[in-house]
């Protein structure tokens, strides 16, 4: 009977990237994406305020986070191979779009969305 002595044991992660690094590319691409709607919006309503452009430009980079874990927690499944992959990679599409959208109707909440 012989015993494997547990420096022999090698593991594979389960997450090809940290979760840190999936948060900011969410968080980024939707920065990106109101600052450009923000940018495109032309006059705003005075009685918005002079400050009224932080709200979104916090909270819709959150929500692009929120949608970079949910990717990082799906990646389990997608390293699974064949049609799981597919299907978590359009699940976590649909997740990052409806999180972008959430994000941007309670960042322009007040405002633009109104």
């Amino acid at each position: 009977m012989t015993m494997t002595s547990p420096g022999n044991l090698t593991t594979q992660p389960i997450h090809r990237a940290p979760l840190t690094k999936r948060m900011i590319q969410g968080a980024a691409i939707a920065l990106i994406l109101i600052v450009i709607f923000l940018l495109r919006a032309g006059e705003p309503n005075p009685e918005w305020g002079k400050l009224w452009r932080i709200k979104p430009l916090i909270i819709v980079p959150l929500a692009g986070a929120s949608a970079g874990v949910f990717y990082y927690l799906m990646d389990h499944f997608r390293q699974q191979g064949g049609w799981k992959k597919v299907l978590v990679n359009i699940l976590s599409l649909m997740v990052a779009i409806i999180a972008l959208w959430l994000g941007t109707v309670l960042g322009l909440n007040g405002t633009y969305w109104n």
